[in-house]
């Protein structure tokens, strides 16, 4: 009995506190209906019939650089295109060849017969590509040539009425680090998207596609992503001034560290590749290797690159220059070392070739030599380059 009266109790007790919320709930809704009402609640009764829009702020005129930018952009986004690639595989079981995407990116107008630039590594294993530009027209794409050591490659498309302008060709020989520049390209597929940024360095290097490294790039913090590959990096005069290459990233996107092949190669380069369907390197006709310099320099403590051997009839056989002696007991002896070109300093193999590709077939050069059989002497030799075929 004591257990029954105990729960009836507690039976009153929680229907005295029901009857106590309803009348709270009854007083705050009638007396304070805003307490009840959260912030998704209908609040139909104080609707305005009479709402308009706000009045807009008049902006007044934009700021001189974002004209200037936004010209830019104008004036040089037609002569920017969307390449996209496919490449054939075949079926493991049906041996069928198929063709399957394999990649995008971006180059840019050259010239008025329709070639097209964009980086080596776009089309690198691709059977076909399409060009789009501005307007939305596709375009089959022929392929001219390239030179994968400076991630260059040239195509062609046909187009009979209203070709886009190519773009305005700058010089990067006189770049400072600190100022502006623009990229246009096609990040992601998106099409046609800028990027601003700054000259961050100059003369950086990275590793090419024969082996060697690629030279005196351009770095910038411009935003470059997949996509990016093959477009133009701007001046703020709308020159072109390098081609966007890479970016140094973890995570495959923008961390603000992006290169790009200087404007003076491109237009060094691709004249060549458009003439011959290659590019001919400058030689001098001399042997050199580059993981036995580093051991020999190393070993003899001197800094520099080892001709090893000397062609006959070459260039560098008409300047005098002397190859290395092996001795009876098949130890290299060392005679001439190339240390500098045109007073540049040469202190590897790929620097050399670096500081050779900065000229043309027919140019001289002054090549500071240390003679080991006059005692370490330093001489200067004139050498006139000839053809790397």
């Amino acid at each position: 009995m004591v257990q029954n009266g105990y729960f009836l109790r507690l039976i009153w007790i929680a229907l005295v506190a029901v009857v106590l919320a309803l009348l709270l709930h009854s007083f705050l809704y009638h007396y304070f209906p805003d307490v009840l009402q959260s912030n998704f609640s209908d609040d139909s009764r104080n609707r305005s019939a009479n709402a308009e829009p706000r009045i807009v702020q008049a902006r007044g005129s934009l700021a001189e650089d974002e004209q200037s930018t936004i010209e830019l952009f104008e004036n040089s986004r037609d002569s920017v295109v969307f390449i996209t690639t496919r490449q054939r595989v075949m079926d493991a079981w049906t041996r069928n060849i198929f063709s399957v995407p394999s990649g995008t990116g971006s180059g840019f107008i050259w010239d008025d017969e329709g070639h097209v630039i964009t980086n080596f590594h776009v089309i690198r294993g691709a059977s076909e590509a399409t060009v789009r530009v501005t307007d939305g027209n596709d375009y089959k794409a022929s392929l001219v040539g390239a030179s994968p050591a400076h991630d260059i490659a040239v195509l062609r498309i046909h187009m009979r009425f209203q070709r886009p302008a190519p773009v305005p060709i700058g010089t990067s020989n006189d770049l400072k680090v600190g100022q502006k520049v623009f990229a246009i390209g096609n990040p992601f597929g998106l099409d046609w998207t800028l990027t601003t940024g700054i000259v961050s360095a100059l003369d950086r290097s990275l590793p090419g596609g024969d082996g060697r490294s690629i030279d005196n790039l351009i770095q910038t913090d411009a935003a470059i992503n997949p996509g990016n590959s093959g477009g133009p990096l701007l001046d703020s005069a709308g020159r072109l001034i390098g081609i966007n290459t890479a970016i140094y990233s973890p995570s495959g996107v923008s961390a603000g560290i992006g290169f790009a092949v200087p404007v003076d190669t491109v237009n060094r380069v691709v004249p060549q590749i458009i003439s011959r369907g290659k590019y001919i390197r400058p030689a001098m006709g001399i042997t050199v290797d580059s993981k036995l310099n580093k051991r020999l320099a190393d070993h003899l403590k001197i800094t520099g690159v080892i001709i090893l051997s000397i062609s006959p009839g070459s260039a560098a056989d008409e300047a005098g220059l002397e190859g290395a002696t092996v001795t009876p007991e098949g130890n290299i002896m060392a005679n001439d070392v190339i240390v500098a070109i045109d007073g540049k300093l040469v202190d590897s193999v790929d620097k050399l070739y670096s500081r050779i590709d900065n000229y043309k077939v027919g140019d001289t050069v002054k090549l500071t030599v240390r003679r080991y059989g006059m005692q370490g002497e330093e001489i200067e030799v004139p050498v006139t380059l000839q053809s790397g075929e």
